[in-house]
């Protein structure tokens, strides 16, 4: 931690940051590890190599059920969800590729940054999931979230600023950005608790059940099986 900031790293260059299962663990106890520092005002999530993170891993999907895959997306809605309600400012900075479970935990940050190359992709629909979908829509509006969830869009810098999707766009050095822009807030973390409380109703349980639901549909290696087959078209 560097005063008061905490910068948690998506760690798997080699895998554009992909979230597997251990890495989702490792993530959600590394922000946990943050926050219980009572002395951490900003949480900052980053991806190290050419991408933010471009989703869930399937490398493995061989050996998936749809059992163990359910049991991995209610793991990552659990992630989302300590991030969406954080008693600290949350940060993302998109470089590259914020894709799938990527997308959404840039999504679950105050301040989402990217870079000029960056894109934004939601495409869990297109498998049967439905994560995030209500924080997306409670961000930007469904208007505006519509294309993102329904209709596979794919959102550069440009259009994420434009749409709110994005907050700041960095251009230059990074860790200069992030040393200028999380400078201790005015509110404490216990007034920033209760501003959260007060402006961000919790549905974590209705949040939940709906991934659960669209989880527990027969099919869900085979859906997903589909989708892989036909980005390869």
């Amino acid at each position: 931690m560097n005063g008061g900031v905490a910068t948690v790293w998506l760690d798997r260059p080699e895998k554009a940051n992909a979230l597997s299962a251990a890495s989702v663990e490792a993530l959600h106890a590394a922000i946990d590890a943050a926050l219980a520092d009572a002395a951490t005002h900003t949480l900052v999530i980053r991806g190290r190599g050419r991408h933010f993170c471009t989703g869930f891993d399937l490398s493995g999907l061989a050996a998936e059920t749809d059992a163990t895959l359910r049991a991995r997306f209610v793991a990552l809605e659990r992630l989302l969800q300590a991030v969406w309600h954080a008693p600290v400012r949350t940060v993302a900075v998109a470089d590259g590729r914020a894709w799938g479970a990527g997308a959404d935990l840039f999504a679950s940050c105050d301040i989402r940054a990217c870079t000029p190359g960056a894109t934004i992709r939601f495409p869990g629909t297109a498998f049967g999931i439905v994560l995030g979908t209500r924080r997306l829509a409670e961000l930007v509006g469904w208007d505006r979230a519509r294309p993102l969830v329904t209709e596979g869009a794919t959102h550069d810098a440009a259009a994420a600023l434009a749409t709110g999707l994005a907050t700041d766009l960095v251009e230059d050095d990074i860790d200069a950005w992030v040393a200028a822009r999380c400078v201790p807030p005015v509110a404490d973390r216990e007034t920033l608790a209760l501003v959260r409380h007060a402006t961000r109703p919790d549905h974590r349980a209705a949040d939940m059940a709906s991934l659960e639901a669209s989880a527990s549909r027969p099919g869900l290696v085979e859906r997903i099986e589909r989708y892989r087959a036909g980005l390869k078209k």
